[in-house]
């Protein structure tokens, strides 16, 4: 795998995997978007206020029989909170995001754009659809901004970047979101873990 070298700093930077496409600088603190030889400079990583985590940056953990190493750690504000999203590799090297929001733990893989949910005009609260056999109810209609970032991440992304989310909650469990900036949008499709199933190896 090529070593990058920051622009801002001149320190290596080594993703963690393949398909990055935008890391942080442990330097500096510069988060950069890589291409197929080079970096350029993408911002500021932010910063990540510590507090109590289930698990982070590094750990590998296990979701019922699932196992993921975490490479990649966002924080997003919501206006009265914060939740932490981390980009993490199952045994494969498949990229999957696990969301960590007041103790509640969710496992997303991204749903293809030949796959997404098909619906009339634009979705409520309270609307439900049906999606994989499954009806869904439109819980949360809201926004959102990044505010820090650490680590390798399979997509760009940069502190002070906003953008809507829609959380749908199953009737049988799952939990579909949709992420939407501008005309760009994409869907993931999760499930839930109580964060007494989760075993964080360090």
């Amino acid at each position: 795998m090529i070593e990058f070298q920051c622009p801002n700093c001149g320190s290596p930077v080594a993703p963690a995997f393949k398909q990055v496409k935008m890391v942080t600088c442990d330097s500096c603190g510069s988060s950069l978007f890589l291409s197929d030889q080079a970096s350029r400079l993408a911002g500021e990583q932010g910063v990540m206020h510590d507090h109590p985590q289930l698990f982070g940056l590094g750990d590998h953990i296990r979701l019922g029989s699932d196992s993921y190493h975490i490479v990649g750690h966002a924080r997003f504000s919501y206006g009265r909170g914060t939740w932490d999203e981390f980009c993490a590799l199952d045994p494969d090297g498949q990229v999957a995001w696990i969301s960590l929001d007041e103790g509640d733990v969710v496992l997303q893989q991204e749903i293809p754009p030949a796959k997404w949910p098909r619906f009339d005009g634009y979705l409520k609260l309270g609307q439900q659809i049906e999606f994989l056999s499954e009806r869904f109810t439109v819980v949360e209609l809201a926004g959102a901004e990044c505010v820090a970032l650490r680590g390798s991440f399979d997509e760009p992304l940069a502190v002070g970047q906003s953008y809507d989310y829609i959380n749908l909650q199953g009737h049988m469990g799952s939990l579909l979101s949709a992420e939407i900036e501008g005309d760009q949008q994409d869907w993931y499709l999760g499930r839930w873990y109580d964060p007494f199933e989760v075993e964080v190896h360090r």
